[in-house]
C-alpha cells in the first residue's frame, strides 16, 4: 500500500490533540469557515450523505433515519490543541477515506455488497442465499482489512472506536443471521491482521440500516493505547456463549483515551442485557431504563479504573437507536428520569443487533474543556 498525504508536515514532538464531537446541522456545516474546516477530522450524516462540497474531510453516512427534532443533523469530529495539524490521506487501492493528525485518525469506508454479489451471480451456479452470505462476508473483510491497513501506514495502530452498519442486519442469509456472518468476518479479518479479539478491543456498535444501502463503517485509531473498560454486569461480549454465534462479537464495552481534555470516554452500544442474555422482552420502557442501568454501572467502573470521578451521566453525549419509530415517545420518556432536558441526544431509527432488543444507546464523554471557537 502506498500512502500519499497533503503537503501538511506533521510535527515528530507529541501533540497535545484533543477530540470533540458536536451534533450540527447540515446548514451550520455549510456556513463554516475555512479555518474551522482546518480542524474537522470527519463527517457524518445519517439518513444521506450530507451535502456538503469542495472539502477534503472524510464525509460519510451511517443510512440510519433521523427520528424526532433531528432532522439533517450530522456528526461532527474535530481536533484542537497547540500545535495540532492534520494531514489528508489516500491508501492507494483501498476504499477508506481519512485524515489524522499526530495523535488520532478519523477513516471512513463504504462497500455495496450488491456489487460482489452480482460478481458471483455472473460466474453461476450458486444457490442466491448462499451468494448473499459470501458477499457479506467478503465484503466485512474487505472493509477491515483496508482499515487495518491504513491504521499500519500511518501508524496509528488502535483502533478505539468503531461504528459499523449493515443492510437488513437481522435478516437470514445463507442458513444464518447476517449480523453473525459478519461477526464471524470481523474475527477472520481481526486475526488475518495480528489484532487481538480479547481484551484490547475497540469500543464498538453494530446496527441495521435500510436494505439496498451499503455496508458503511467509520472509526477512530489513535497512536497511544486507550484502556478499555468492561461492565460488571454484563458478559464480555468476546466471551459470549455459542447459542449467539459461531464468533463473538469483538468489541469492549468502553474505552478511555489519555488526554487531559476533550471527548475521550466512548461507551459501545448498550442495550438491555445482563450477563449475556437479554431482559425486559418486549418491553421497550423497561429496556431503556435497563440501558441506562448499564451506562451508570459502565461509568462507575471507568472511574473506579481511572481512580476519580471524571465522567457522570450528564456529562455524556447520547445516540439513541430505536428499531421501531412507535417506541420513541416512551423512550423519550424513559430517559427524561435520568437524563436532563439539555443533554444532547440523538436518536434515530435502526435495527439492533438482537431482534428481541427494542433500543441501544452509545455515548461519549469529556473530562474537560477545550475552546474550540464559536459556531
Amino acid at each position: 500500500m502506498t500512502t500519499t498525504r497533503s503537503s501538511t508536515a506533521i510535527s515528530g514532538a507529541a501533540s497535545t490533540a484533543a477530540l470533540q464531537l458536536d451534533y450540527l446541522s447540515s446548514d451550520a456545516i455549510a456556513s463554516q469557515s475555512p479555518a474551522w474546516w482546518q480542524n474537522v477530522l470527519g463527517v457524518v450524516g445519517f439518513e444521506q450523505l450530507p451535502p456538503i462540497e469542495g472539502s477534503r474531510v472524510p464525509i460519510t453516512a451511517s443510512m440510519t433515519p433521523s427520528l424526532g427534532a433531528n432532522d439533517a443533523v450530522c456528526e461532527v469530529w474535530r481536533v484542537a490543541g497547540p500545535g495540532v495539524q492534520l494531514s489528508d490521506g489516500a491508501a492507494e487501492g483501498s476504499r477508506v477515506r481519512y485524515r489524522f493528525c499526530e495523535d488520532l485518525l478519523f477513516g471512513s469506508i463504504t462497500i455495496d455488497e450488491r456489487l460482489l454479489e452480482a460478481g458471483s451471480a455472473l460466474r453461476g451456479g450458486a444457490d442466491h442465499a448462499v451468494v448473499d452470505a459470501g458477499a457479506l462476508l467478503r465484503a466485512t473483510e474487505i472493509a477491515y482489512q483496508e482499515i487495518f491497513g491504513v491504521l499500519r501506514e500511518t501508524e496509528h495502530p488502535h483502533l478505539i472506536r468503531i461504528w459499523n452498519f449493515l443492510p437488513e442486519i437481522n435478516r437470514e442469509a445463507g442458513g444464518d443471521e447476517r449480523y453473525r456472518l459478519f461477526n464471524s468476518a470481523r474475527q477472520l479479518a481481526f486475526r488475518n491482521s495480528g489484532q487481538a479479539t480479547v481484551g484490547t478491543v475497540p469500543a464498538a456498535s453494530a446496527l441495521g440500516s435500510p436494505a439496498g444501502s451499503p455496508i458503511s463503517i467509520y472509526f477512530l485509531a489513535a497512536r497511544q493505547p486507550p484502556k478499555m473498560i468492561e461492565n460488571p454486569r454484563q458478559t464480555s461480549a468476546y466471551y459470549y456463549p455459542p447459542k449467539f454465534g459461531r464468533h463473538s462479537p469483538i468489541f469492549s464495552r468502553a474505552c478511555v483515551l489519555h488526554e487531559s481534555a476533550g471527548t475521550n470516554l466512548f461507551v459501545s452500544g448498550t442495550a438491555s442485557i445482563v450477563g449475556h442474555e437479554t431482559i425486559h422482552h418486549g418491553d421497550v420502557g423497561a429496556q431503556t431504563r435497563e440501558t441506562m442501568a448499564n451506562i451508570s454501572a459502565l461509568l462507575h467502573e471507568v472511574n473506579r479504573v481511572v481512580g476519580a470521578a471524571r465522567y457522570r451521566l450528564d456529562g455524556l453525549k447520547f445516540k439513541v437507536y430505536v428499531r421501531d419509530p412507535a417506541d420513541l415517545s416512551a423512550i423519550e420518556g424513559a430517559l427524561s428520569r435520568s437524563l436532563r432536558s439539555s443533554i444532547p441526544i440523538v436518536y434515530l431509527q435502526a435495527d439492533v443487533c438482537r431482534e428481541d432488543l427494542l433500543v441501544e444507546i452509545e455515548a461519549t464523554g469529556e473530562s474537560g474543556r477545550v475552546a474550540f471557537g464559536v459556531m
